[in-house]
């Protein structure tokens, strides 16, 4: 049986590996043949490449016979959609021609509108190259809008006047962070709108 240890033993050191070692010195990187390099960090500024102020959307002045027009082909449709019972109907045909007759003799007000090197700026909307897909030209109303569409759902694409910039400007602006969509096929309720403004025209040219 081993004797018992005294308590003043505890505090003593019981081997020379408690005793606290000698600082090492680690050795630099130039003793191994190394420098050390600082590497400045660049941020590239934001350019903008493009600015202008246009209407928000394609507007265009109606005449009096537009407005005629219009009504006479809405109490017509009216009508025939009271025969058949058809009430909802006639409330949605009668909100669309009071949006229509709003659109028309309310002039847009101008936007403020912004290509640079990171996104497009709308108003106070800001989009990045990264959120749109590509982009087209598209004549509405004798104007020409600039058509951008986004990979997100919603809002699903954007539109643009181009004020007092040609196609080429923009295009050029675009042309290095999107890739232009030449040919853009029509849907079906664009070539019947297409098809009824030519040959039912609401007012004379």
């Amino acid at each position: 049986m081993p004797p018992p240890v005294r308590e003043e033993e505890n505090l003593l050191p019981k081997e020379p590996l408690d005793l606290p070692r000698e600082p090492v010195e680690i050795p630099s990187y130039a003793e191994h043949g190394y420098e050390s390099q600082s590497y400045p960090q660049t941020h590239a500024q934001v350019k903008t490449l493009l600015s202008w102020k246009a209407p928000g959307r394609p507007f265009k002045k109606r005449g009096r016979q537009y407005y005629l027009t219009t009504l006479l082909i809405m109490a017509l449709v009216e009508v025939i959609l009271f025969l058949f019972a058809q009430y909802l109907l006639m409330l949605v045909v009668l909100s669309l021609v009071f949006v229509s007759f709003a659109l028309s003799s309310v002039p847009p007000h101008d936007f403020q509108y912004r290509i640079s090197t990171e996104g497009i700026t709308i108003e106070d909307h800001y989009y990045l190259w990264q959120e749109l897909y590509d982009f087209y030209f598209r004549d509405r109303l004798g104007i020409k809008v600039l058509h951008l569409s986004t990979k997100a759902f919603l809002p699903g694409e954007l539109t643009v006047t181009l004020g007092d910039l040609t196609e080429e400007q923009v295009k050029e602006a675009i042309l290095p962070y999107l890739p232009y969509r030449e040919v853009v096929r029509q849907s079906f309720m664009e070539k019947s709108a297409e098809w009824l403004s030519r040959n039912f025209p609401l007012e004379g040219k």
